[in-house]
């Protein structure tokens, strides 16, 4: 992979930064289950571990969503923002590409302005796999599991140039269809077998 990586940079230096000099960092929360208006007729999606676990990495609707009135301080995470586990079940993360509420277990990724233009979200989407991979390696044992948050805010990221990081995603994304197509074969070769 390294001499795939430095054919793509033709030499180009690549700059690294921390999780918290480029993304804002807020915990999820879950709006008051007795107030019934929070969750009637509610038209902002809160995701959950639920919402990952049956869609999948890259979201655009939950499976619940609460009322206006259940948002503090009316500030909702900007679309193309991350969410990642750092309590209970460690080591997961998602894109949500529309504007969103999370549960605690969640810290929330959104870029700051200075980095919004010098990533394509989906080579951060894809680089975050080894974030997971650090948080399920550094976690600290209370009631719960959780992520060592200072260690957290200072994994480095990464920032190729734009047009590097554009073929790095096509790379992966190609990698990614194959994938799939080749679990579905199996799954169909398996369903055959069995008959």
């Amino acid at each position: 992979m390294s001499a795939i990586l430095d054919k793509l940079l033709k030499g180009q230096n690549v700059e690294w930064h921390t999780i918290e000099q480029i993304f804002h960092l807020r915990n999820g929360y879950t709006p008051s289950k007795s107030n019934e208006a929070y969750w009637t007729n509610g038209t902002i999606p809160w995701f959950r571990m639920e919402d990952i676990r049956e869609n999948g990495n890259i979201l655009d609707s939950a499976l619940q969503q609460i009322s206006e009135s259940a948002v503090k301080g009316n500030k909702l995470f900007p679309k193309n923002s991350f969410i990642i586990a750092t309590s209970a079940t460690i080591g997961e993360h998602a894109l949500i590409t529309v504007p969103y509420l999370a549960n605690q277990r969640f810290t929330n990724l959104s870029l700051k302005d200075d980095f919004i233009n010098r990533f394509n979200i989906y080579f951060l989407y894809y680089y975050l796999f080894k974030l997971d991979e650090w948080c399920r390696n550094n976690t600290t044992m209370s009631s719960f599991a959780s992520v060592d948050m200072n260690g957290f805010r200072k994994f480095e990221i990464p920032i190729p140039p734009l047009d590097v990081q554009d073929e790095i995603v096509r790379i992966l994304d190609a990698f990614t269809a194959v994938t799939a197509e080749l679990n579905m074969r199996e799954k169909q070769y398996q369903y055959y077998r069995d008959k």
